[in-house]
């Protein structure tokens, strides 16, 4: 912008003192060589934990122990919570003296069922009495199936009242204290009570909100710079793991979620941390590269060719040819040459917005000419008719 004021300024001052189109000395002139190409898109964004667990207990009564604060380090398996026991154990009791009656029963059944057979075979007993033994050695079974499964449900409910650690991690939030009457998520409409939340910390992650103008110059895998005012001289460094689709939009600004893993093996980076994103898009040096100001498209080269002198049948014949990737990648330049200005398409390649690499179209120590844009000329060309206007 500030060459666009400086081109201003000199049209302003040769405007003014003569009409002759050989003082329009409003370009600057650029050689075309070797040029290291730099491009950064630059985002913020916020730490988070890649998964969080939330922490309930399928038993619901009192709580009796918490094992842990905010920020403690668990290992998977330990015991996090403890839940009144009381009634568990009742219901265990139960069960065990209910599954010793089932056994005895079955056992008699079992017993008087191995008889009545015998003894239906020989004709000693009716078929009725028979078929009562067997009803009833079926049904001695099928009680002693049901004990069994009640105990098993007994022994995994009183087990359920020890909250254990699904992962190893850092709890990150507590929701509950010793003394609470909490609800099971098994048994409750709302989905039990919330104890704790825990995430392991040794891999972040960072949502990085990006223009979308830049979102297509970012893929999956590549590295990212991380920096946070916590720690001003370090870096940090993450891969970018997704790329969401769905767009977010504040004030009419467009932006993409990137979501970017960083190793925090160290815990440094502390969750909710803002964070400064850098990402590496283009950096490397081309052999041939020309300023971006310098490209043109067919709408706005005619008033630009014709203040650099060049007639309006040159400038008709030469746009007459289409060119594929017109304003896409294949650009107007005005080349110096021993005869004048000389209108040339040119194929560019990357670009990290200041320059771009040339493809095709010209060679090394050419030279090209930087101009403003054709709008800013005939804004320009308003402004000092209006000045002349006013100051005759």
């Amino acid at each position: 912008m500030m060459r666009y004021i400086s081109f201003l300024s000199i049209f302003i001052l040769i405007s003014c003192g003569s009409q002759d189109a050989e003082e329009f000395n409003f370009y600057t002139k650029k050689e075309i060589a070797s040029q290291d190409l730099d491009l950064t898109v630059e985002a913020s964004g916020v730490v988070e934990a890649i998964s969080s667990v939330e922490i309930k207990s399928k038993a619901s009564g009192e709580i009796l122990f918490l094992g842990a604060e905010i920020g403690d380090y668990v290992s998977k398996g330990s015991v996090l919570a403890r839940i009144d026991q009381r009634t568990p154990k009742n219901n265990l009791e139960q069960a065990a003296a209910d599954l010793d009656v089932a056994t005895v029963r079955l056992e008699n059944a079992e017993s008087q069922f191995v008889r009545s057979n015998a003894l239906h075979k020989e004709g000693s007993i009716s078929d009725k009495t028979f078929e009562d033994a067997q009803e009833a050695y079926s049904s001695a079974k099928a009680l002693y199936v049901r004990s069994t499964v009640f105990l098993e449900n007994a022994k995994i409910a009183l087990d359920d009242t020890l909250v254990k650690s699904p992962i190893d991690g850092t709890i990150i939030s507590r929701a509950a204290e010793v003394g609470q009457v909490i609800s099971s998520p098994t048994s409750a409409i709302g989905g039990g009570t919330l104890l704790m939340e825990m995430a392991d910390l040794n891999k972040v992650r960072v949502r990085a909100l990006v223009d979308e103008i830049d979102i297509g110059k970012i893929s999956v895998g590549q590295e990212v710079t991380l920096k946070v005012s916590a720690y001003r001289d370090k870096k940090f460094t993450g891969i970018v793991s997704k790329i969401e689709p769905q767009s977010q939009e504040d004030q009419n600004v467009t932006t993409f979620p990137v979501l970017i893993e960083i190793d925090n093996t160290e815990n440094l980076l502390l969750l909710g941390m803002n964070t400064d994103v850098e990402i590496e898009i283009l950096n490397e040096k081309v052999a041939l590269a020309l300023p971006a100001a310098s490209l043109r498209t067919r709408k706005d080269i005619q008033m630009v060719a014709s203040l650099m002198g060049i007639n309006d049948e040159e400038i008709a014949s030469f746009l007459k040819k289409k060119i594929i990737g017109e304003g896409f990648d294949s650009f107007i330049v005005l080349k110096e040459t021993t005869q004048g200005p000389k209108l040339v398409w040119v194929k560019i390649g990357k670009t990290d917005l200041n320059y771009v690499e040339v493809i095709s179209g010209l060679n090394k120590d050419d030279i090209v000419y930087v101009l403003p844009s054709d709008g800013l000329i005939k804004y320009q060309k308003r402004f000092t008719e209006r000045l002349k206007g006013r100051f005759g």
